[in-house]
């Protein structure tokens, strides 16, 4: 009986979002041995000519006016101060132990291609690749012009920059972006990483349409680390940024390849639809690169695929949970007692659906607050959460209820006027809770649920179970692999069956297999 890895047979392609540095026992001692020498010595020999960027990169936009600041930086303050900065930004990557950067291919003049598109987007490493590019503007957050040096390095960017928390801000960097890569030369060529988050390379995401707006042609550029060790990388599970950047600095050396593919043109379709520019450009460097292009993507820092509109979790919050429960010794009998109580407790009322920490831990009967925190931290960004979502999340995926039953429930607790009918906002909301994540765009999926602008139970039941794009839901993320058995390890006598047609013994621990046929 082999293990039954759900997650990945979800999925169908490789998790972006997840890396690891895999390292022997010699490597770790030659690692740390080497690291305590070149790691502070590299750092602060990087640190030595970041510092002398900063009057620099002060000096070239000093005295002007914020007019003069609105245009492209021309004149002897571009030829003095641009090669100044190239060459003490090479000497910061050198100094960190990028020895040598090989090239590809060739960068072509900024009237050819507007904005460079770069991917894989796998570090803050990765702007190594602005010395090839002779250093490109880019988009960065608002945030970081306040950082020292990076703020006036920034500056002397003139990048564009962006608060994601702010839609006003938003609507003015597409603005300013537009405007300056349909300049016909006027502004100087950009550079972006149209991924908009950092992956582990092994697939390329799906990428944000910023960069194809406008319409222009852009240049593919490829980022390759072809090290034995992949170090440079930092992800959203497993290696952090420190640890990326204690591995680099580590090594004697680290290779990078960046390479140039032909610019590309897109048609009259393309320059239409941004997003279907975005996906073919995806593809094709996707291809050249030899890794899947998927449609997934970080939303609110969950990683998710996209399918009919809906957000679907790589992660599931709900098989994460059972994991911890399981973790904590709690069985079959005691996991189905909590969400009995659960399910009281949300349907008492609208306003006692939500639980602290604290409460949670007391439904679940635990007496380990951490843990209960830690699930909270599942579904929510602090120590409250909603019950509905954490019950009818936890019980799809336990098959302690059958899918039907549960759907029926889903629809009484969202439909709190019991007019039988739910809105859109309310069929996002129970499509949110079943699985596990925040739904942004449930519009089509409505439009194809409701009847004569009603969305009843039966209408949502027959999509979900009879829908070509819909039905994959319910096939792969609200129940087991199909050809699979979810089912408990065994561990008592005492047995019941659950929904799927296993036995489930109680008082046993969660635990899920695939049976071998």
């Amino acid at each position: 009986m082999e293990k039954f890895d759900w997650q990945s047979a979800a999925r169908e392609y490789p998790h972006p979002f997840v890396h690891e540095v895999k390292l022997s026992r010699a490597q770790r001692i030659r690692g740390i041995i080497l690291g305590s020498i070149l790691c502070p010595l590299r750092v602060t020999l990087a640190a030595f000519f970041f510092l002398i960027m900063w009057p620099f990169a002060w000096l070239r936009l000093a005295w002007l006016s914020e007019e003069e600041r609105s245009r492209p930086v021309t004149g002897w303050r571009r030829w003095l101060f641009h090669p100044i900065i190239w060459l003490l930004s090479r000497a910061v990557f050198f100094s960190l132990g990028f020895v040598w950067v090989k090239v590809k291919g060739h960068k072509v003049d900024l009237k050819k291609a507007p904005v460079l598109v770069v991917a894989p987007h796998s570090s803050f490493l990765d702007m190594l690749v602005l010395c090839p590019a002779q250093l490109a503007t880019v988009v960065s957050r608002s945030e970081n012009k306040s950082l020292p040096v990076i703020g006036a390095l920034l500056e002397f960017n003139q990048s564009v920059l962006v608060s994601r928390k702010d839609p006003e801000s938003r609507k003015n960097a597409v603005a300013q972006l537009t405007e300056r890569l349909t300049s016909n030369g006027y502004w100087p060529q950009m550079l972006m990483f149209p991924e908009g988050t950092t992956t582990n390379g092994r697939a390329l995401i799906k990428f944000k349409p910023g960069a194809f707006l406008a319409g222009v042609p852009v240049q593919p550029v490829l980022l390759r680390y072809p090290n034995k060790l992949d170090t440079v990388r930092w992800s959203y599970k497993g290696t952090t940024w420190t640890e990326a950047l204690w591995h680099t600095t580590s090594q004697l050396y680290t290779n990078v390849t960046v390479e140039f593919l032909p610019v590309y043109n897109p048609s009259q379709e393309e320059k239409n639809n941004p997003n279907l520019y975005a996906d073919n450009v995806q593809k094709l460097m996707a291809k050249a690169l030899g890794v899947p292009a998927t449609d997934y993507v970080m939303e609110g820092r969950v990683p998710v695929s996209k399918l009919g509109g809906l957000s679907l979790p790589l992660d599931s919050p709900a098989r994460e949970t059972l994991s911890l429960l399981y973790k904590k010794g709690l069985g079959a009998s005691e996991v189905q007692a909590a969400l009995e109580r659960m399910i009281d407790k949300c349907q008492s009322g609208a306003q006692e659906s939500k639980a602290s920490a604290e409460e949670l831990a007391s439904i679940l009967g635990l007496t380990d607050r951490k843990t209960a925190a830690t699930i909270c931290g599942l579904y929510s960004k602090d120590e409250t959460v909603d019950l509905r979502n954490v019950y009818l999340s936890v019980a799809t995926v336990s098959g302690l209820v059958s899918f039907k039953s549960l759907l029926h429930t889903a629809f009484t607790l969202f439909d709190r006027e019991g007019r039988g009918s739910l809105s859109e906002q309310n069929l996002s909301d129970l499509l949110g809770a079943l699985l596990g994540v925040v739904q942004h765009n449930t519009k089509d999926f409505y439009t194809e649920a409701s009847k004569q602008g009603q969305l009843t139970e039966g209408n949502l039941l027959q999509v979900l179970t009879t829908h070509p794009t819909y039905q994959r839901i319910v096939n792969e993320y609200l129940q087991p692999e199909a050809g699979s058995r979810l089912s408990f390890k065994v561990l008592a006598s005492e047995k019941a069956v659950n929904n799927n047609g296993n036995t489930v013994h109680k008082n046993e621990s969660l635990h899920y297999n695939k049976k071998s046929e």
